[in-house]
């Protein structure tokens, strides 16, 4: 599709387009890129957005959905994320989509004009999933979960919850995340580790095909034969860079019986076990996933849970390995035998909001756990959730997807409570253990626990893969409609 082809399915103006490249806060458009247009003198270079908000009249009348606006019946509830401390955040419209012509009339009507963003748990980190004076595009009426054979059809508002509902319901599993609440798709293109990915691989790993509506408002079809570096770029590419995907694909696993489990040292025992963690998670076979949880405070206390694919004496077996290298024994082990759907369940946690700040590394080899406990000491209410890789993550070829982080032994996230009042200090405390970290030896970082604070932030999330979905968000988007504050072309 040639430029001005573009900009007429997008509802933007050639002198448009130019502006919104030049308007406060908005990437400058390449200079390559206005080479197909002819030169002309019928008017001066634009040097702002378009005039003029979109016609939200129009954009109401296409929808199935709802519209609403500040003011309007239900906006103060439409708008909200997962996260309270975005509660100040206020889009300039909500659009509720129920069907992917939704979200093609969306675009259409206001790519170019203001920032667009998908919404599908919104969960975002960094609450780029409402963003100020935006269009929130709200997909999580698109929530349908169809297994036919082996494959699962779902669309990209369904939740976690569902997800595994409907999955268990027919006897198949999908490796994903835990939080109830997530929205598929969000995990997805991130890439979506979760506790079954030791043995099964990332979400993004069971994706076959997805339905993408894309910044010239066409809706395409990216499979490994159809759009294939677009397909590419959704397998851990991160969420909102490439365009707003209605429908996913994915190929499932027959559902396993899975034994859980959980152990709680003792204070002060923090570094001796992370020590043998690491070792211990390095030998597991991929059947075993776990992770170990430092809790901040004085002194830092310290647990390991996870699961098995496999019945509980072969647990045991493999829990005895650590406990005896730990240097201390567990005050606390459970260990039971649940479905499929019930493991889901008892890693799920609550659904109720939270209002916290994140940030998240990646260790590669094993750090020196004296170094991390330390970072964990006398912080209290924070948490170091350090999530077991390796397996079949690791087994793809790091530019096989665009997830990075393939040779990754473990994920690390920083968590930590805050409100409005405390948010300023905990972002601080929480840089400042990101910066111990990677000085430690865990550098890199997660897309989907996305930090607006991470140092180096394109190189963390992507290493090398990242020049190559820049060029694939050129190529998509070359306007950069989707545009965000961490998108991979900024």
């Amino acid at each position: 599709m040639d430029r001005r082809a573009f900009l007429r399915v997008a509802g933007v103006s050639a002198a448009g387009a130019v502006a919104a490249a030049c308007g406060p806060g908005v990437p400058a458009t390449p200079a390559d890129s206005t080479s197909a247009l002819p030169e002309t003198t019928s008017a001066p270079p634009a040097t702002r957005l378009p005039t003029g908000p979109p016609n939200w009249d129009d954009l109401r009348t296409k929808l199935a959905g709802g519209l609403v606006r500040p003011g309007g019946d239900g906006y103060s509830t439409a708008k909200r994320a997962f996260n309270p401390l975005f509660d100040g955040n206020n889009p300039v419209a909500v659009a509720s989509a129920r069907n992917a012509e939704d979200v093609q009339a969306c675009v259409q009507a206001a790519a170019g004009r203001l920032t667009l963003a998908a919404r599908s748990g919104g969960h975002s980190y960094a609450g780029y999933s409402v963003p100020e004076s935006g269009l929130v595009i709200d997909v999580a009426a698109m929530n349908k979960v169809d297994i036919r054979g082996t494959q699962a059809v779902i669309g990209a508002g369904a939740k976690l919850k569902d997800v595994y509902a409907g999955l268990a319901a027919a006897g198949r599993a999908l490796p994903a995340g835990s939080c109830p609440t997530v929205g598929i798709a969000g995990l997805t293109l991130g890439g979506g580790i979760g506790v079954l990915a030791r043995k099964y691989g990332l979400t993004c790993d069971h994706l076959s095909s997805a339905q993408v509506v894309t910044a010239d408002g066409k809706l395409v079809t990216a499979s490994a034969s159809s759009e294939p570096d677009l397909f590419w770029a959704l397998r851990g590419g991160g969420g909102g860079n490439f365009g707003i995907v209605t429908e996913f694909t994915f190929d499932t696993d027959p559902a396993p019986n899975l034994t859980v489990f959980s152990l709680h040292f003792p204070a002060g025992s923090a570094a001796g076990v992370l020590g043998a963690w690491q070792q211990w998670i390095a030998a597991m076979p991929p059947e075993l996933w776990a992770n170990i949880v430092l809790s901040g405070g004085s002194p830092v206390q310290c647990r390991v849970g996870g699961c098995y694919v496999g019945n509980a004496p072969a647990l045991n077996t493999l829990l005895n390995n650590l406990t005896t290298n730990a240097g201390a024994r567990p005050t606390q082990r459970t260990v039971k035998s649940l479905d499929f759907l019930g493991a889901m369940n008892y890693f799920s946690g609550s659904s109720a909001r939270q209002s916290f700040v994140a940030s998240s590394r990646i260790i590669t080899s094993p750090v020196d756990p004296a170094k991390v406990v330390a970072l964990a000491d006398g912080r209290t209410g924070m948490d170091l959730l350090i999530d077991g890789l390796g397996g079949k993550v690791g087994e793809p070829a790091k530019d096989a997807t665009a997830f990075w982080h393939r040779d990754a032994l473990a994920s690390v996230q920083i968590y930590a409570p805050a409100t409005a009042k405390t948010r300023a200090k905990v972002t601080q405390s929480v840089g400042d253990v990101a910066a111990g970290l990677a000085a430690a030896g865990a550098g890199g970082g997660y897309v989907n626990y996305i930090d607006p604070a991470l140092p180096e932030w394109k190189a963390a999330y992507y290493g090398d893969n990242a020049k190559r979905l820049g060029d694939i968000a050129k190529k998509y988007d070359p306007f950069n409609v989707f545009r965000f504050g961490q998108g991979v072309v900024v």
